[in-house]
């Protein structure tokens, strides 16, 4: 097996970071394939915590090229941050490699995306305001800046000149702030030169690598559910999260994906606004986010707790061609006396075990359950699968049986180490 793509199953947040960092190390290439600084991946070993928005999750090992591809959009003001962070902690940044295909995202997206929000009011869609989704616009109307345009001063400042004069007229209806063009190209100038040594076609870089059968790991950012097309529409990202984006983001062929982990927590979360069918209120969902911290990377949001979802799990399956499954948290549910799964939907008398395509349908969807025994035992340390308690064993075989999918990793616990493979 020379790649593998790791996908989120549900809303993002399932703990990919952890399992791209912990897999990495088997990989020559990390690639991230789509969003921007909207997704956060906290890693952990060596008693250190390290968050990263868009680096990808392969930095921490210099044997490892990493590759932030053309289906990005890339705050340059976040990334410069982003690398002297990891300079400060001494990781040079020198295996960092960024497509001259991947489109710059500018203030005024930030600016844009936030009023836009604001204007829907009841009915936003809960965007971290990042500027990412009116990036990913720019990108679809033809007029987005690439990272390949800043290497050209003279037609950087055109194409710039251009936007900013369309953005300022419509941010004047807003009675918004506008912008200066001479003032955003000196500072994206200034961080053009010091992201120039990395700026490459990575889509060559990584054919290249196919070739010689160098082994890709390919990193995504949010989840299945957030897919800009089979996602919870419109509460979604703007970009597609699944494996199917991967050939078209990062400019290689899709015969060359043979391989998808779908990664998935003990349970559910879900930040933001949008339909969560298996969303709890109650002391046990209280519990969860305390005892695993379920609080944005990115945004500090608390996220909505859930009982796992393997509709969501088979939703999943069928959009992305999810292969085997890693279950993170699982150590987060030692402790209740009993676990639910849903395995099914009820929508207007009907039992099924799909996602209708509208938000409406969806919202009357109430899930149905099983119900299994929990564990007590502390499984923090455990290092296989067999010292796992009973309970928590027969906890993943139901997610398998449910879904049809094998379970090969688990994590029961924030560090590399507590990580077992089945």
């Amino acid at each position: 097996m020379n790649s593998l793509v790791i996908v989120g199953t549900g809303w993002g947040d399932e703990g990919k970071g952890k399992i791209t960092d912990y897999l990495s190390k088997k990989f020559d290439i990390c690639v991230r394939f789509q969003g921007g600084n909207n997704a956060g991946h906290t890693i952990k070993f060596n008693n250190n915590k390290y968050a990263l928005n868009l680096i990808p999750s392969g930095i921490f090992n210099q044997n490892i090229q990493n590759i932030m591809s053309n289906g990005m959009v890339i705050d340059l003001k976040a990334l410069v941050n982003e690398i002297d962070i990891l300079k400060s902690k001494d990781f040079d940044c020198e295996n960092l490699h960024i497509s001259d295909r991947a489109h710059v995202l500018f203030p005024y997206h930030i600016q844009l995306d936030e009023i836009f929000e604001n204007i829907k009011g009841n009915d936003k869609v809960g965007t971290t305001k990042k500027g990412i989704g009116p990036c990913y616009t720019d990108k679809a109307m033809r007029i987005g800046i690439r990272i390949g345009d800043l290497l050209n001063k003279d037609s950087f400042y055109k194409k710039l000149s251009q936007n900013v004069e369309y953005v300022n007229k419509l941010l004047s209806i807003f009675n918004s702030t506008t912008f200066d063009v001479n003032e955003l190209y000196n500072e994206y100038t200034s961080y053009a030169n010091i992201i120039k040594p990395h700026i490459k076609d990575t889509s060559l870089f990584l054919m290249n690598a196919l070739n010689e059968n160098k082994k890709i790991l390919f990193e995504g950012a949010q989840g299945i559910m957030l897919c800009l097309d089979h996602g919870t529409y419109p509460y979604v990202t703007s970009s597609s999260p699944s494996a199917a984006s991967v050939a078209l983001n990062c400019g290689i062929p899709p015969q060359s994906i043979q391989k998808v982990l779908g990664i998935t927590k003990s349970y559910a979360t879900r930040v933001g606004e949008g339909v969560f069918p298996t969303e709890l209120f109650s002391d046990i969902s209280n519990t969860i986010r305390e005892t695993a911290h379920e609080y944005g990377t990115t945004t500090g949001r608390a996220r909505r707790i859930g009982w796992l979802d393997t509709v969501v799990l088979k939703h999943g399956k069928r959009i992305s061609g999810i292969t085997d499954l890693a279950i993170t948290l699982l150590d987060v549910l030692t402790g209740f006396e009993k676990l639910k799964i849903c395995t099914s939907y009820m929508l207007d008398g009907k039992e099924i075990d799909y996602i209708p395509s509208t938000i409406e349908e969806l919202n009357k969807c109430k899930p149905v359950y099983i119900e299994l025994d929990g564990w007590y035992e502390d499984i923090s340390n455990v290092k296989s699968f067999n010292n796992l308690p009973k309970n928590a064993k027969n906890y993943i075989h139901k997610i398998e049986e449910i879904t049809g999918i094998n379970v090969s990793i688990i994590s029961v616990g924030p560090d590399r180490k507590q990580t077992i493979e089945k």
